[in-house]
């Protein structure tokens, strides 16, 4: 492995505040359709964000979510729209909907192979637990309280 390590950030409830989006999560059924389409209009969480530029200089940044690939477009433009240096996304192919806690670090784990991983700082509890037993050093975001709606989305129905 050459060149500088990677800092690797999550960004819903990480970098990406959601919260304005969750009411569509609320319906029956979910619409997920439009939770992914208000995602470009997440404010930014200034921790997260203060974080990140903090590992940027050291580490080149890259982003891991759990959001479907055919949201790509709007999810590989946020981090620059929001003062991010741009970086490597890696996202879960359309139609995967393993829990969160094992597709993250797997695409994590693509990104190791070629690349020495500085940190990972992600909020979803049951990933950090995954990506320190995969041996990674782990940041637990704390800043935005996730609600329960949300964790359930990641865990059992494996959307974000």
């Amino acid at each position: 492995m050459t060149g500088r390590p990677v800092a690797v950030f999550d960004l819903d409830g990480t970098l990406a505040d959601v919260r304005h989006r969750l009411r569509h999560l609320r319906r029956r059924p979910p619409d997920w359709d439009a939770f992914f389409a208000a995602a470009p209009d997440d404010p930014p969480l200034a921790e997260g964000v203060a974080l990140a530029l903090e590992h940027a200089a050291t580490s080149d940044l890259a982003y891991v979510t759990g959001r479907p690939a055919r949201c790509r477009r709007d999810t590989a433009t946020w981090p620059t729209r929001h003062g991010l240096p741009a970086g490597a996304l890696l996202m879960r192919a359309d139609g995967d909907r393993r829990p969160a806690r094992i597709a993250k670090p797997r695409l994590l784990a693509r990104l190791a192979r070629d690349r020495a991983v500085s940190v990972v700082v992600d909020d979803d509890q049951r990933v950090c637990d995954a990506y320190e037993d995969a041996g990674f050093h782990v940041v637990r975001a704390t800043w935005m309280t996730a609600p329960t709606l949300l964790e359930r989305a990641q865990e059992e129905q494996g959307r974000t």
